[in-house]
């Protein structure tokens, strides 16, 4: 269930209700807006090849760049070894490997500033005594949740490693994703449960039924994308709103056993993908008209979840016809974040102050 500042019954949130845990939610959305740009940056670094040219996780001295050339050297040869150079980008020089090394880095960087600016305001407010006793468990949940992240995204590195790969699994890459999309909303629905306290509202089952089924088509949708990136079926059946001509490709069931099309295929990838994006667009019109009867915020943050996935659905169909360049690519990665944002924004809304 989530937290809500007046369930405490300990100090300080029985004496100063929610401004006494407003400072903590602050900070909580700023963490928030941290992993929001995190996970544009991601997007970044995967869509330019970055990601596999640091071979060594070193979580405390990695947050160091090279400071002699003697270093560089030998990130160089060690990124050498792996078969994204060998097969994709033999003959890259000292200058093309830091192009991508300094991505990959501040990708890495920014992941530990993350878990600094969590960690210390953290401790400062449990030295102080102003976290709530029932909110302490959820926070140290949370940073787990952080620590791990960064595991698993070592673990989706190391995969690319593997002989004859030249990107990371793309299971691994969606389990990352994924990931980042579920620390992202505990911390944003932590954070709104300590400005706002609320309890269900029954009496808009109407909105809230077409808001839920298209909020998790959109997480969906969203997962979906995260194959359609690790097996780059973006870069094929560059045409909206057919796929070579046809509304189901052609060789959608291609491999065996079936279930296999599902993740593997580029041509069914690619069009789950869609069928999910355009499910969860009509979803959402669905949930804005039926809360067009609510009144002031709820009625707004409907129309926004609809609005920005409206926003989504067309950033698709941009970075799909230009063959996903990274700009308009990072971007739509960016924008699935709005998409989760507004929707949890909007469900939040519609429970009913405690």
């Amino acid at each position: 269930m989530p937290f809500d500042a007046s369930s405490s019954t300990h100090a300080p949130a029985d004496r100063g209700s929610l401004a006494a845990v407003r400072p903590i939610a602050l900070w909580l959305l700023a963490v928030c807006g941290m992993i929001w740009a995190m996970v544009a940056l991601g997007g970044a670094t995967r869509l330019t090849g970055s990601g596999l040219s640091i071979m060594e996780w070193a979580p405390l001295s990695g947050i160091l760049p090279p400071l002699s050339q003697a270093e560089w050297q030998r990130l160089f040869d060690l990124y050498r070894t792996v078969p994204q150079y060998q097969l994709l980008n033999a003959g890259f020089g000292m200058e093309g490997f830091q192009r991508i090394f300094w991505l990959e880095w501040a990708h890495r960087v920014w992941g530990r500033l993350i878990g600094m600016a969590y960690l210390l305001p953290f401790l400062w407010f449990w030295a102080t005594g102003r976290i709530p006793r029932p909110l302490l468990p959820r926070l140290l949940l949370l940073f787990a949740f952080g620590g791990m992240q960064g595991v698993i995204g070592w673990f989706m590195v190391a995969s690319g490693f593997d002989e004859g790969r030249t990107a990371v699994s793309p299971y691994r890459l969606v389990l990352h994703l994924g990931m980042a999309f579920v620390l992202y909303g505990a911390v944003l629905w932590t954070a709104l449960g300590l400005l706002r306290a609320t309890r269900p509202q029954p009496v808009t089952s109407g909105v809230k039924a077409p808001l839920m089924l298209a909020f998790w088509l959109g997480v969906a949708t969203m997962l979906a994308g995260g194959f359609v990136a690790g097996i780059r079926a973006g870069f094929t059946y560059n045409t909206f709103p057919l796929m070579d001509g046809a509304l189901v490709p052609a060789g959608y069931l291609d491999l065996q056993p079936w279930w296999r099309n599902l993740t593997a295929n580029i041509a069914a990838v690619q069009f789950n993908h869609r069928l999910l994006a355009t499910a969860t667009l009509a979803a959402a019109l669905w949930a804005a008209w039926s809360a067009r009867r609510l009144a002031g915020p709820a009625r707004l943050l409907a129309w926004g979840f609809a609005a920005s996935i409206g926003l989504q659905y067309a950033l698709g169909i941009l970075t799909l016809i230009h063959v996903v360049p990274v700009g308009l690519g990072t971007l739509h990665q960016a924008v699935a974040v709005l998409v989760l944002t507004m929707g949890l924004l909007a469900l939040h809304r519609l429970r009913q102050p405690a």
